[in-house]
């Protein structure tokens, strides 16, 4: 997940601050040069890191942080703020106006544009819109069919004119939308390996074609400055309205979602969180501080649910939960629905006091499931109930019966141990939430 080790580092700073009474102008210019390396090493830009530490230090070293009774809290609670501030304040909404609406998807070749047009297509389709995928990139091979892939996947049409000029086929795309009801056009145009005046030329035409109410930047976040670099390049060229960050939840160090608005005035306005066509989340600088700080982001959890789980069998695992009879049935239910949600490091990233380390080894692929799914299967009914009395002999039995080992089985009975306190945890949050009691805990790591 982007943002784990700054988040670490951060963390083990903010420690220290909490730990003291009270705070001296040092211990606050200490703690910034902390700040500032691990921003750094995160690969933030180097002016926007001095700019950040410069604003953090002016209102840390006041009077309200210095004769206040958590000094330390209070200067966490400021780079929240600032945090915020860096990537945009508040979320950027897309600007669908037009009959149809044309949204110019741009970048570099491998950044995710055909993918993350499909995603946006997805995300239009369940809010209602009419969206049509159209292939305007004739250059990459197999361009053109991977985004009618794509499209039957999440029941987008496509229109391709082949390898007719990409202006042609984009003013084509509107009067073929406006004939068949699409209220929004997504096109997929056409990236290079590296920025060049062709390229460009192309799509100022497209632009001056189709007259876009959106161009958004599509770039990889695990390419780090070179993603500023290259939204700098696109947006003096082209006037981008925002920027769409793909793979912000593999091992990228993050330091595009903390630099790109700051550099270019661009807003992020989505970020790809995975390999799923439905791996599109709207930004929300807010909850992306909120992440960073390891304070969770209960608001996007709460979505996601909303989306992806079983309404009435949450309340059936709710009542369950709460009579404590949660078994290794459930456990096999919760896992194919909690699948659906994204990764279960992206869903701890959002629980408040909850990290990815505290609960290593928890995490499952469809591959997993079927391993598991098998195991359990393998088990008595009692067994199922009631774990606790899985032995050494009964192990052996098991594992011989799923195809399996005993360490497979020692594994899913330690995951299971660990699912079982998350969603103990989870059922006193949303308690806690039903009584207006619950907020996320700025202070309480």
């Amino acid at each position: 997940m982007a943002f784990e080790a700054l988040s670490q580092k951060l963390d083990a700073i903010f420690k220290k601050l909490r730990g003291k009474g009270k705070l001296s102008e040092s211990d606050v210019k200490e703690a910034m040069r902390e700040i500032r390396l691990a921003l750094l090493e995160a690969d933030v830009n180097y002016k926007v890191v001095k700019d950040f530490i410069s604003k953090v230090t002016e209102r840390a070293i006041g009077h309200e942080v210095m004769e206040s009774l958590t000094p330390g809290q209070q200067v966490i609670k400021i780079v929240y703020d600032e945090l915020t501030n860096l990537m945009g304040s508040k979320e950027t909404k897309l600007n669908l106006k037009g009959n149809p609406a044309v949204i110019m998807l741009v970048g570099l070749q491998g950044s995710g544009k055909t993918t993350t047009a499909g995603k946006l297509g997805n995300y239009l389709s369940k809010m209602g819109r009419r969206p049509l995928l159209v292939a305007a990139d004739i250059y990459r091979p197999a361009a053109i069919k991977q985004l009618h892939v794509v499209g039957d996947k999440v029941k987008v049409p496509v229109f391709s004119m082949g390898e007719r000029k990409p202006v042609e086929i984009a003013r084509a795309s509107v009067e073929h939308a406006f004939r068949h009801g699409n209220d929004v056009i997504i096109l997929d145009t056409a990236g290079r390996l590296h920025i060049d005046e062709e390229l460009m030329e192309e799509l100022k035409e497209i632009k001056s074609a189709v007259d876009p109410c959106e161009i958004l930047l599509v770039v990889d976040s695990m390419t780090g400055q070179d993603a500023v670099n290259v939204a700098e390049s696109f947006h003096s060229k082209l006037e981008l309205t925002g920027l769409i960050l793909t793979k912000l939840d593999g091992d990228t160090r993050g330091g595009a979602a903390l630099s790109i608005k700051a550099v270019t005035g661009c807003p992020i306005k989505f970020v790809g969180m995975g390999e799923k066509l439905d791996d599109l989340e709207q930004f929300y600088p807010d909850r992306m501080a909120s992440r960073i700080l390891g304070m969770g982001d209960v608001l996007s959890l709460i979505e996601k649910a909303t989306q992806n789980i079983d309404i009435k069998k949450a309340k059936e695992l709710e009542e369950r939960i709460r009579k404590e009879q949660f078994d290794l049935n459930d456990f096999l239910d919760q896992l194919k629905q909690v699948r659906k949600m994204g990764s279960l490091d992206q869903i701890f990233s959002m629980i408040p006091g909850f990290s990815p380390q505290k609960m290593q080894g928890l995490d499952f692929n469809e591959k997993e499931l079927v391993k598991v799914e098998a195991i359990i299967n393998s088990m008595t009914k009692e067994e199922r109930r009631n774990p606790s009395i899985i032995n050494g002999s009964r192990r052996k039995r098991i594992a011989m019966g799923s195809g399996t080992t005993v360490q497979d089985v020692n594994k899913l009975l330690k995951q299971f141990e660990q699912m079982k306190k998350l969603m103990k945890q989870l059922s006193e949050m949303e308690k806690s939430h039903k009584k207006g009691r619950f907020r996320i805990p700025f202070f309480n790591f």
